[in-house]
């Protein structure tokens, strides 16, 4: 048995069912999966296990120490994989106490509530356990265009309330490992894109945008690079790091996909040009905006991923080109997961964010092909 905190989100559901899946063959152990279902944890992304019964979801907070407590005395869990966060950077530009209470106290509380069931293992089930912490890139900072991708010896250098909040989360995991010896290990991942993503993220963002006619919205230049991963090879080296990663020690997660948000955008319109042409023969490139740039946003971000390669043996078996297909591909498949995770509150979330910073219609500004 797991406990898998934040499994009702995009990554940490994905994890859960890739983790049961892996039980087609036995091998897999059941999942306690803990989310609090905030707007962005949904359900209907687990619905595939209902009735499974190595699968059982408590609607609860990791701040909630007493429910957090019960659930480990109760099942007594051999790993604690924790993804529970907020994670949205805008988000947390608007609204950066709810990160801090989160990321940063709840955190801290989970901790506290493990460290208080460890101590209790008998000795061999004691050495056994591992916490690993999944956490961002975003905490290292930006690169300028020549600097060498992050490794785990960068400092840290949070820009956002929202990074600000995962470095602190991050902190307090060694700490409780170096103070307490708590087992741990934290891996730290590049931008994730895939099936079951809230499309309130770039490429969701805009493939729902793009399908319902409306504008592209693209910050400042586009020219912000970020790495790319594909979920479910993130969710790949998770299990590998809970496997073997030597505890302390950080994982740096990448997709060796470095790219910059307008051929991100472009990509995607290609795809959907295939996939779903639009009756008039238009190309979806042609409702490309571009927005009032975010405060602080970084430049670039990149992740090399060779520590895990060397240590563990783990790459990537996704290139961007056969991910992104897939993200697609899925997104088109299931419209009516889609339709029913846009709520009021999401639409106006995104109203809020891009609507009225559109500042330049499509083709004002150039535009890598």
């Amino acid at each position: 048995m797991i406990l898998v905190t934040g499994g009702a989100g995009f990554i940490g559901a994905n994890f859960v069912l890739d983790w049961l899946a892996q039980g087609t063959a036995g091998s897999a152990e059941a999942v306690v999966n803990l989310d609090k279902l905030t707007y962005a944890g949904n359900l209907e992304t687990l619905s595939s296990l209902q009735g499974n019964a190595s699968h059982v979801f408590v609607q609860g907070d990791i701040g909630d120490s007493a429910l957090v407590s019960r659930l480990l005395a109760e099942h007594k869990p051999r790993a604690v994989v924790n993804f529970a966060a907020e994670s949205h950077v805008d988000r947390s530009i608007h609204g950066p106490e709810d990160f801090v209470q989160t990321n940063v106290l709840g955190t801290f509380r989970l901790l506290e509530s493990v460290r208080g069931y460890w101590n209790t293992l008998p000795a061999d089930e004691k050495a056994a356990f591992r916490f690993l912490h999944v956490s961002t890139d975003e905490v290292y900072g930006s690169l300028s265009a020549t600097d060498p991708a992050f490794t785990e010896d960068n400092k840290y250098e949070p820009n956002s309330p929202y990074s600000a909040s995962k470095a602190a989360s991050d902190h307090l995991v060694r700490a409780w490992h170096h103070t307490y010896g708590l087992p741990v290990v934290t891996t730290n991942c590049s931008n994730n894109y895939g099936p079951y993503h809230f499309p309130e993220k770039l490429i969701p963002l805009m493939i729902v945008n793009a399908l319902a006619g409306k504008n592209l919205p693209v910050y400042g230049d586009g020219m912000q690079v970020r790495d790319w991963l594909y979920v479910k090879d993130h969710c790949s080296a998770i299990r590998r790091v809970l496997a073997d990663g030597k505890l302390g020690e950080t994982y740096n997660v990448g997709g060796w996909n470095e790219k910059p948000n307008i051929e991100i955008v472009n990509t995607v319109c290609a795809l959907l040009d295939e996939l779903r042409p639009k009756a008039d023969g238009k190309s979806y490139r042609e409702q490309i905006s571009y927005v009032t740039d975010r405060p602080g946003h970084d430049r670039r971000y990149a992740i090399d991923a060779r520590k895990l390669e060397r240590e563990l043996g783990w790459k990537p078996a996704e290139t961007f080109d056969s991910g992104i297909r897939k993200t697609v591909e899925w997104y088109l498949a299931n419209a009516q997961w889609v339709s029913n995770v846009q709520s009021g509150a999401y639409r106006e979330w995104v109203e809020k964010q891009y609507d009225a910073e559109s500042t330049e219609p499509a083709g004002t500004a150039k535009a890598p092909a």
